[in-house]
């Protein structure tokens, strides 16, 4: 539920043993949400309120030289992508006007994940005031009322970006973390049962709570490479993992949406490491595709990483993966399957702009077959 920046302030010391509740006690609002004065909203009429837009250069224009993006003035199709936390404030909402944490937004969201679209479609990210982590693992009705001001933001931005667009192109819909939570809201009361639903292509909500059944009756789980209008997700974890505080609490009961990667569906047939096409790191000194990075499999519910090599982390990173429980792989849920993820969203927008394609069941080609 956390972006790199979010464990910033305390890297100092090193107290892994306590790092945790040092975490909690640093973000826990102090006051209820009714007595504290929410941050000014965004005006998405402005280009300042987009961490990324197609009409200018930004963090998710960025790409491996292998894996170059495309031109976004040409690409047949648009992305919505909702960024993760990247907040850890004491408030119960972040502002969008504070530059560093613009910027973190930016690291954290348009550059390692948006950036995966770039090839397939134009990127739209809106910033929004996020709400406190604390809405998400220990539930309240002022983290409900938090999560609701960030969601009223997500879809104020969304009819900017249809304005700005037009509502008859393809478009997709990717987030991760607190931003796949607020973007299931959205498909759920803006997208499913209008005509907007027949322009989705699909809809990636990497991180977040979706259960198996999907989001809606009319965008259902995605089962294969080639289907539209739907949804996928994962969770991904290591097969040993430690489950941490700053996990988030599911609002509904039910087994959670595995959208296995590498294969494409929900089954639990397990794909090999061999299978990957390429782990990318854009926050590191080697951006290039890392093929044959990890394994996965799904698994009641949870995308299982048995084979993995190591991410490169700095300090910072080191510590968030500390926080969220050894062996949880949410930091780098995009990263891990960031080229297999490319891919798969172009073979579904062909798909979507080149009716009678397919590009066959069970999975996708690997790149350069």
């Amino acid at each position: 539920m956390f972006g790199i920046a979010s464990v910033g302030l305390l890297a100092a010391g090193g107290l892994w043993g306590s790092l945790v509740p040092l975490v909690i006690r640093s973000m826990t609002p102090d006051v209820p949400f009714a007595e504290q004065a929410p941050p000014s909203p965004p005006d998405y009429s402005q280009p300042a309120a987009w961490s990324a837009l197609p009409d200018r250069v930004d963090a998710a224009d960025v790409a491996p030289a292998e894996l170059p993006a495309g031109d976004q003035a040409t690409l047949p199709a648009d992305v919505f992508y909702v960024h993760p936390t990247s907040y850890i404030g004491s408030n119960w909402n972040g502002p969008i006007d504070d530059p560093k944490l613009r910027r973190d937004s930016d690291a954290g969201g348009a550059r390692i994940q948006a950036s995966a679209f770039n090839a397939c479609c134009a990127i739209y990210a809106p910033y929004y005031r996020q709400a406190n982590g604390t809405a998400f693992y220990r539930p309240t009705p002022d983290g409900d009322r938090a999560l609701d001001l960030a969601y009223g933001d997500v879809r104020a931005a969304f009819h900017a970006f249809l304005a700005r667009r037009g509502r008859d192109r393809p478009f997709l819909v990717a987030a991760h973390s607190q931003g796949s939570i607020l973007a299931e809201r959205l498909l759920a009361e803006e997208i499913a049962g209008t005509p907007l639903r027949d322009h989705l292509v699909a809809a990636w909500l990497v991180g977040g709570s979706v259960l198996a059944e999907g989001v809606a009756p009319d965008i259902p789980p995605c089962r294969d490479a080639d289907d539209l209008h739907c949804v996928i997700a994962w969770n991904a974890r290591r097969p040993d993992w430690v489950h941490s505080e700053l996990v988030v609490v599911p609002r509904r009961e039910g087994e959670l949406l595995c959208t296995n990667p590498l294969t494409r569906t929900t089954d639990e047939t397990p794909a090999s490491a061999s299978a990957n096409d390429g782990a990318v790191f854009l926050d590191s000194a080697d951006a290039s595709p890392r093929v044959g990075f990890a394994s996965a499999r799904c698994e009641g519910g949870t995308l299982l990483v048995d084979e993995a090599r190591k991410a490169p982390r700095d300090l910072m990173s080191s510590i968030l993966d500390h926080a969220v429980g050894k062996g949880n792989l949410h930091p780098i849920e995009y990263q891990l399957y960031w080229a297999d993820l490319r891919e798969n969203a172009g073979e579904r927008v062909r798909v979507a702009t080149n009716p009678g394609t397919s590009v066959g069941g069970g999975g996708a080609p690997r790149q350069g077959e």
